[in-house]
């Protein structure tokens, strides 16, 4: 080696400049020649070889999750629901045509309450339609109809408190009294046994051919409103339990020898999906209907599939130089040391995401499926078979699985793997409430009560509770009162004796009592309390709830009693509301319903009943 390249004396070197390149160089990178980057961008390899040797060298090769799927065969099999039973009613068969909400929650539209008028607002929407069937070709009889079925303002009494202890109720009953069609009542007549036509109640002269087509009118009518407002024509469609404040109904699709059953127990949240249902492995069969059985049976299909790999916003990119959209960003989720779901979305998404594939494969609605097995071929040729994931014992504790169905019970059973595309509706619009109740523990007095705090008016509309127990008291001071205050005789003493306080209107209790032949366990009943009006000569009478979600039983013959199991009413308390559902199905129909859902109350509460008090004269 030539002496100039070796350095004796570096530092003396550097000062004088001897060797120029020690100081020109201090990178070692390409100079660019444009300022077109895109092709050094690309990161173009020339030798494609060198790669793959490179990669044997690393023994990337010998990775067990290197190669990707590239073909699959999936074995499944399929049934459809076709069978239904709501509580313990009678087995029907599985209507497709109907979302599973509007079948399950499906309740009667309250017309009559103790033989009074409810519902206004319907009533005069189905006698302004019928009016309008009428007017074009027989509007001499629009007349006849008003008059045969009208609204009649009742006399004003203690009985009639619902119509004239609230303001609008009262006008609104004056301004269509005599004025009005009430279609229900026709409704209700066309609908009575035995078979009645429209032109019965018509007296005056009307020849046959109008007769028929006034009758055919009222076929169009009758069909208008059951097809507007979807309600149970009989009971047998009921799926509510009042004991318990929930939907229960039960399912089932064909298997091979047997039924697969699935039961819904515990449904008030407003949404199905498969999350609601249970497998009764106990049950063979849901029972026979009174229709012929359905010859659908479980079917078997093989589909070949190219899998696609999955694709979400905020997922590592795989090309050189990109990035990643920062409109989701994965990588700023900070959980807490508990967030063990958002630990596990991260590791997902950040980790494992170039892992998962997407093998479509299309049911209706309606179906149960169950992926019996999945062959895939990889990159490299191999060739693999697949079972589920969460197959096995069903309650072990270790065991995986995503969108299954658990089977009910604790006995040593196989897990399902099956996957269920209920037939529920994506998006449901929910009105005002038109009755809730909410159900509270009263340490203080040993008790519950139902505070009724929206309850439905005779126009259709809700009204809070306590508003409208103030109005219907202040009306039955009046009519003792005749409108003026009757005075009292003054207390001599500083204090009286007080035999029980008062409670709002609203609030209904419930008490313990014992289950039938069982010294043990308690239920709670329907109780009720006493309207006392001071200087009311008549007996005092027992307030009863003005919703149907409290009466059940009382609009019965003979009535009933109510209870209510106590672990439906926890400490928390809960609340219950009725109102109208609207949904839009598949095929473009439109279903309006009346439902019921459950919430979680806001805690326990005190009324301030109590007995035999001494109390101060002056706050009496």
């Amino acid at each position: 080696m030539k002496d100039k390249y070796i350095v004796k004396d570096i530092q003396h070197d550097i000062l004088n400049k001897l060797h120029p390149t020690v100081v020109m160089w201090n990178r070692l990178e390409g100079r660019p020649r444009t300022h077109n980057f895109d092709r050094a961008f690309k990161a173009e390899v020339r030798d494609a070889l060198w790669m793959l040797t490179k990669q044997w060298q690393m023994g990337e090769f010998k990775g067990d999750d290197a190669g990707s799927p590239v073909f699959a065969k999936v074995h499944i099999a399929t049934s459809q629901l076709n069978k239904y039973k709501a509580s313990n009613q009678q087995v029907q068969t599985f209507e497709d045509s109907v979302p599973l909400e509007a079948k399950v929650e499906q309740k009667k539209i309250p017309f009559l309450r103790e033989g009074k008028e409810l519902s206004i607002d319907i009533r005069l929407e189905m006698g302004r339609y019928w009016l309008k069937l009428i007017k074009k070709d027989y509007i001499n009889y629009i007349s006849k109809f008003i008059k045969e079925y009208t609204f009649h303002l009742p006399i004003k009494d203690k009985t009639t408190d619902y119509i004239y202890a609230h303001k609008d109720v009262w006008q609104q009953y004056a301004a269509i009294s005599g004025r009005c069609m009430d279609g229900y009542n026709l409704y209700g007549y066309l609908k009575s046994p035995p078979i009645h036509k429209v032109s019965d109640n018509i007296s005056l002269a009307i020849s046959n051919s109008e007769k028929t087509g006034i009758d055919k009118l009222g076929e169009v009518f009758c069909k208008w409103f059951e097809t507007l407002y979807y309600q149970p024509i009989e009971e047998k469609n009921n799926a509510w339990l009042p004991e318990r404040l929930e939907y229960q109904f039960a399912c089932s699709a064909p298997e091979t020898s047997k039924e697969k059953v699935l039961i819904a127990e515990e449904y008030y949240h407003g949404h199905l999906d498969w999350y609601g249902f249970d497998i009764d492995a106990k049950l063979q069969s849901l029972g026979n209907t009174n229709e012929p059985d359905s010859p659908d049976t479980e079917k078997t299909f093989t589909n070949t599939f190219i899998p696609a790999q999955v694709q979400f916003d905020g997922m590592p990119d795989t090309r050189w130089w990109k990035f990643e959209d920062g409109k989701t960003n994965l990588g700023d989720i900070k959980p807490s040391t508990t967030d063990l779901a958002k630990l596990l979305l991260m590791q997902f998404g950040l980790v494992y995401a170039n892992d998962w594939f997407l093998i479509p494969f299309t049911l209706p609605i309606g179906s149960l499926a169950t992926i019996k097995g999945m062959s895939v071929t990889n990159t490299f040729g191999e060739r693999f078979w697949i079972e589920a994931s969460g197959s096995g014992n069903d309650n072990n504790w270790q065991r995986w699985n995503m969108f299954n169905l658990k089977t009910k019970g604790s006995n040593l059973s196989n897990a399902n793997t099956g996957i269920l595309l209920a037939p529920s509706s994506i998006k449901v619009q929910e009105s005002n409430p038109l009755e809730e109740v909410c159900l509270i523990r009263d340490e203080m007095a040993n008790m519950v009560w139902g505070l009724e705090t929206i309850v439905s008016l005779p126009n259709g509309f809700g009204q809070k509770g306590n508003e409208s127990g103030l109005q219907v008291r202040q009306f039955h001071k009046n009519l003792i009162n005749n409108g003026l205050n009757v005075g009292t005789d003054p207390f001599k003493a500083k204090i009286s004796y007080l035999a029980m306080t008062s409670v709002p209107e609203n609030w209904i209790p419930f008490i313990p009592v014992h289950k039938a032949n069982d010294n043990r366990e308690i239920q709670l009943q329907r109780s009720s309390m006493l309207r006392i009006i001071e200087g009311d000569p008549a007996k005092p009478i027992k307030v009863k709830p003005k919703t149907g979600i409290l009466r059940h039983g009382l609009d019965e013959t003979p009535p009933n009693a109510f209870y209510l199991h106590e672990e439906e009413v926890p400490r928390a308390g809960v609340r219950v509301s009725q109102a109208f559902q609207r949904t839009r199905w598949t095929n473009g129909e439109v279903f309006t319903w009346l439902g019921m859902q459950k919430y979680t109350g806001r805690g326990e509460g005190n009324s301030g009943l109590a007995f035999d008090q001494i109390v101060d004269v002056n706050i009496r």
